[in-house]
């Protein structure tokens, strides 16, 4: 097996199979066979293809609170896992980036989840993630899609874009700071305290 997951992540990183992209083909992942806590958000933007890596920004450094890690723990521990719905920068429209790449998902998304068998923590950014992991979610407002994922009983929450461009939607809706993040920190430190 884990010959066959290795063999699947070097597919992902050869794959081509957009046409057009306007800054090329570049797959950004982060992935592991021992994932337990996945972060699944829409596309890398321009910074993180420049960069080739996902969230190193002070959207990360956001994101990297609400989980309660610092950054070499998201970028180097093995059970944290960053699968974005496209894996290549899809280009910028006129009111922000593209969404996804279709052709992504069909080609990756289900061999991919079915081959992380060890996820216990699904953390959800965007819709177009939140239409394919949580399809009974599918065109509810953000606002209420983190509301009703907010217990994370089920392995999984809903989360607001962690970009600065969205303080005021945080302001607004303090409690999902005061209530939501300490659980999901909570669950995060249990699955990594548990040995590799």
């Amino acid at each position: 097996m884990p010959d066959e997951f290795a063999s699947l992540m070097a597919s992902m990183r050869a794959c081509r199979i957009c046409d057009g992209l306007p800054l090329g083909p570049n797959p950004i992942f982060q992935l592991d066979a021992r994932v337990k806590v996945l972060i699944v958000g829409q596309a890398p933007g321009r910074i993180t293809h420049a960069k080739d890596r996902p969230f190193d920004d002070p959207s990360g450094v956001r994101l990297r609170a609400w989980l309660g890690v610092d950054e070499a723990t998201f970028y180097e521990d093995p059970r944290i896992g960053l699968f974005p719905m496209g894996l290549c920068f899809p280009g910028t429209g006129t009111s922000g980036d593209l969404p996804p790449r279709p052709e992504c998902a069909q080609a990756w998304r289900a061999q991919v989840m079915a081959a992380l068998n060890a996820v216990e923590l699904t953390l959800v950014l965007g819709q177009y993630a939140i239409a394919w992991h949580l399809p009974a979610l599918k065109g509810v407002a953000v606002t209420e899609a983190v509301r009703r994922s907010s217990d994370g009983q089920s392995g999984v929450f809903v989360l607001p874009h962690p970009s600065p461009r969205n303080n005021r939607w945080l302001k607004k809706n303090d409690w999902f700071e005061a209530e939501v993040i300490p659980r999901i920190q909570s669950h995060v430190a249990r699955l990594l305290d548990a040995p590799l």
